[in-house]
């Protein structure tokens, strides 16, 4: 059964959870803070969905039914007929605070609301909407690529209804996902895996015991894994991590301090592919 859905943020990862919903056969709506930026997210994923086909995640059909049911609009007012929405946006709990205010006021009484933060409690989130909304509010934690990646973290609050819970995990089945509850609880689960894996490496740098190019290197061969810890981290942005890692450290302790050398490369302005400079150094885009 498909819903009226809509996303709000409309950054890699928003409009990619756009995307995932509109290859399923949802109609969903994306805004940002302009309708420029929603626009220019959905021509974005034109090129993701063309790369796609090239490599055999997507096909023409599903190009075109995607592009069909996506639509950018102007602001949340044009999400009063949603049924479900997804926020996405920075990874800020106040600027996420607010478009949950908005949100309560515009949706249907019986719409759901789920949060993409990574680490930030959904309680406390969900804090901010009122009584009756608070059961049909939860976290849905993607991962990037969304469009490749199966994993969803969905997380319920205190008083989150268990239907709703079954509804989102069904739905994300139905977008070609595989959905785990996970309790709330600042990181998740990955994220707490993630990040005690994150600040050993920098640990492993600081100590002088190998450099972060054979670190990623060692991980790669070794573990097996698809990426190393220092590319990621520059992926995601150095500062990302970091503020994470405060977040972890506040809530559990000193297993979660984070390196000193990953603040003096955040201090430096050594953001990561975005910045040009991270735990590497990357050519300006041409």
């Amino acid at each position: 059964m498909t819903k009226p859905i809509g996303v709000v943020g409309a950054g890699m990862m928003g409009s990619e959870i756009a995307l995932i919903f509109a290859v399923a056969g949802h109609s969903v709506l994306l805004t940002d803070q302009s309708r420029a930026a929603a626009d220019a997210a959905i021509g974005r994923l034109e090129t993701v969905l063309d790369r796609g086909i090239g490599r055999g995640f997507f096909s023409e059909a599903d190009k075109g039914r995607a592009l069909g049911n996506l639509r950018a609009v102007d602001s949340l007012d044009d999400f009063a007929d949603r049924q479900v929405v997804v926020e996405a946006v920075f990874e800020d709990q106040s600027v996420k605070q607010a478009v949950f205010r908005q949100l309560d006021t515009i949706l249907p009484a019986d719409a759901i609301i789920a949060s993409n933060t990574s680490t930030i409690p959904i309680s406390t989130l969900a804090s901010v909407v009122s009584a009756e909304r608070q059961p049909r509010f939860l976290g849905t934690h993607y991962f990037s690529p969304v469009h490749r990646m199966k994993l969803v973290e969905v997380i319920p609050t205190f008083d989150t209804a268990d239907e709703v819970v079954d509804e989102v995990m069904d739905l994300c089945r139905n977008a070609g996902k595989e959905p785990i509850r996970v309790k709330d609880v600042p990181g998740f689960a990955v994220n707490r895996v993630l990040h005690a894996f994150l600040i050993e490496a920098v640990k492993l740098v600081e100590e002088g015991v190998a450099t972060p190019e054979d670190i990623d290197k060692a991980c790669r061969l070794g573990l097996g894994h698809p990426v190393g810890p220092f590319d990621l981290m520059d992926v995601v942005t150095n500062s990302l991590s970091l503020q994470a890692q405060e977040i972890m450290h506040d809530a559990y302790g000193e297993r979660f301090r984070p390196g000193s050398l990953l603040k003096q490369k955040v201090a430096a302005g050594h953001i990561g592919r975005k910045s040009g400079r991270g735990w590497k150094v990357y050519p300006p885009k041409s």
